[in-house]
């Protein structure tokens, strides 16, 4: 089922899931929600720290990147539950592509309603990843311009298909309310076999409303706090954040949300 469920990334796949996230979050050029889960496993025989993780626990890592209809488009799975989610990711082949070449990537266009510049397709994160042109994260800070903070409202609400998919597949596969006693091989199996369980669901069923809003067995991952992405990334973020606040990027009900 894996090559209907979960195919391999296409620039057509991109173009529609960037198509989702605007129609959607309202957020243009976004191809993907990214975050990481921590899946409880029993602690393995004779392995040391390797799998225990900031929370205390025993865990392997899954590493995912979801659509607009909390559907995976595509996951990384087995890191030692040690690792941080931007590690995490910048060792996945996916990432590794995109920054030697991002030829599987949409051309760069220029936002709606705009003439200029041009902008990356680009996924959407948390703070705990790196800035890159590819990957944004929100601003970092308490005392926010009022530009930067309605750019940090939009993104979250970009950034929340991938916490309510989490949420969503272990409130439907309760295997992950408790530890995996088995060896982490086989939990990756495990955990393989339910991400192409949830898109198949998500195909056949849809999903409910009252799904996305309950979000149990979600786990959030510290990771590296990094901001520092380059002067292409930061252009990148502050040509968006002045979008959003201008006539042709804004919604009208942001200015209550912040």
């Amino acid at each position: 089922m894996q090559s209907e469920c979960l195919p391999p990334p296409t620039k057509e796949m991109w173009e529609s899931v960037a198509s989702g996230f605007e129609h959607t979050a309202n957020f243009p050029h976004c191809i993907g929600a990214v975050d990481g889960k921590h899946v409880r496993i029993v602690s393995p025989m004779e392995s040391g720290s390797m799998y225990f993780n900031y929370k205390d626990y025993y865990s392997i890592v899954l590493m995912g990147i979801a659509d607009s209809k909390y559907r995976f488009v595509f996951v990384h799975i087995g890191s030692y539950g040690k690792d941080c989610d931007s590690s995490v990711f910048k060792q996945t082949q996916l990432w590794k592509s995109i920054e030697s070449s991002s030829k599987n990537l949409p051309d760069e266009e220029c936002l709606p309603g705009t003439e200029s510049p041009k902008l990356p397709y680009f996924f959407v994160a948390d703070a705990a990843f790196g800035l890159h042109k590819h990957l944004l994260r929100p601003y970092a800070g308490t005392h926010l311009t009022v530009e930067k903070r309605i750019f940090n409202y939009r993104l979250c609400r970009a950034r929340r298909f991938i916490e309510c998919a989490f949420g969503i597949l272990s409130n439907k596969w309760r295997i992950f309310h408790r530890p995996l006693n088995v060896q982490p091989e086989f939990a990756n199996d495990i955990v393989k076999a339910c991400i192409i369980l949830h898109n198949y669901v998500r195909d056949r069923d849809g999903y409910m409303i009252e799904d996305t809003m309950s979000v149990t067995g979600l786990e959030d991952i510290r990771g590296e706090n990094t901001t520092r992405g380059g002067l292409k990334a930061n252009d990148v973020r502050n040509i968006l954040c002045k979008y959003f606040v201008s006539s042709v990027g804004k919604v009208s009900w942001q200015m209550s949300k912040i």
